[in-house]
């Protein structure tokens, strides 16, 4: 079982936060501690007219915009996690761009699990509005000072005004005895473009579940995504993308590295609704396993229910090809580092996308890290 409300008296340090987060000093960071905003922690430099803070701050000081799409967007009616979250909802993040306005320099939403005393869950809400013509970088990253289990209920709303453009990473770093559900609700206006990038290391057990509605004509998406589990962990991706109105543009693409005994399911699911043609849409997912007791279960959808559209879907599982194994052993490279180049070329098919350079390292450092070791299982 866990205790709500998570235990409050954990200490944390910035050296601490720095040492499992990524960072940059030129970014505008937002801290949140066991699901509670630490204004001692965070660093909100000059912004430009665009406003950061926590939800119990946004309320008093931008009601109207809260009142309009707070709960609005991830709705609790059919979904029990979302429901929770709403229901012990007491602090979360943010974040709204008026019209027209630019952050030059990403934001960072940090959100700490620090040691309790006894198992927690933390409710964290994010609602980030770009307006009209607003351009935003955000990088939510779930990052772990714990050794003990927990979990994390997390809900995200991004709503992406006309013409405006966000771009967004979520960093799943847990520890390897937690509980990750995060859920993403993302509402897009005219000509909007919103691009994300999901990155999952850690979690016993985690559930990334998005839901992207192109809401006005002209609007387009990208989702890119790359998880790696082992042992015995288990993730799960559950990806819904509905295109309401005409000559809208998506593209998912997510990829799985895969190792030990863990597991992986992906759901993808393109919607496109009458009326929305011109719809240009593709989704794969591709994963590589690393051991013969690693499982994939990938499942990507189109539900299409107009005439003139250009959609298609893929999915791959499979081990890195022997030859390829052999012929870079005949240039001179040991099993080990042959193993290692070729499955840090298969991220770097989503890493390379990754356009915040300190992040784009943090992340590529990172993955080398968790993958050393990993062991090419050659067929008999």
């Amino acid at each position: 079982t866990f205790s709500y409300p998570f235990d409050a008296g954990a200490e944390v340090s910035l050296a601490d936060i720095r040492s499992v987060a990524p960072w940059d000093d030129g970014w505008a960071t937002v801290v949140f501690v066991n699901g509670r905003y630490s204004p001692a922690l965070s660093t909100i430099v000059a912004l430009d007219g665009v406003q950061v803070t926590n939800l119990e701050e946004a309320v008093r000081a931008d009601g109207d915009v809260i009142e309009r799409h707070l709960a609005r967007h991830a709705t609790y009616e059919d979904d029990g996690f979302t429901a929770l979250n709403t229901a012990f909802l007491r602090d979360g993040a943010f974040v709204h761009v008026p019209e027209g306005e630019s952050l030059q320099s990403p934001l960072h939403l940090i959100f700490v699990t620090a040691e309790g005393a006894e198992p927690g869950v933390s409710y964290p809400r994010t609602l980030i509005v770009a307006g009209a013509r607003s351009e935003l970088t955000v990088i939510e990253s779930y990052v772990s000072l714990s050794s003990s289990s927990y979990l994390t209920d997390a809900v995200t709303e991004i709503v992406v005004g006309d013409g405006a453009q966000v771009e967004h990473y979520k960093l799943l770093l847990e520890s390897e005895g937690a509980f990750h559900v995060a859920t993403s609700r993302v509402h897009q206006g005219e000509d909007s473009v919103f691009s994300s990038t999901f990155y999952a290391r850690g979690a016993a057990i985690a559930r990334n579940d998005i839901q992207v509605l192109l809401d006005a004509p002209g609007s387009s998406c990208t989702l890119n995504g790359l998880y790696l589990t082992s042992g015995s962990q288990h993730i799960d991706n559950y990806i819904n993308i509905e295109h309401a109105k005409p000559h809208g543009t998506s593209r998912l693409f997510y990829k799985g590295i895969l190792d030990g005994e863990s597991k992986a399911v992906f759901g993808g699911t393109v919607l496109v609704r009458p009326g929305a043609d011109k719809t240009d849409a593709h989704q794969e997912d591709k994963n590589l396993l690393l051991s013969e007791k690693a499982e994939v279960a990938s499942k990507p959808s189109l539900e299409i229910y107009a005439d003139d559209v250009k959609c298609g879907h893929g999915a791959t599982a499979g081990t890195i090809a022997e030859d390829a194994i052999f012929y870079m052993r005949s240039r001179g490279l040991d099993l080990e580092t042959a193993t290692a180049f070729l499955i840090n070329g298969f991220a770097s098919g989503i890493l390379d996308k990754v356009r915040v350079q300190p992040l784009r390292t943090f992340l590529e450092k990172l993955t080398t890290k968790a993958l050393r070791g990993s062991r090419f299982e050659q067929t008999s």
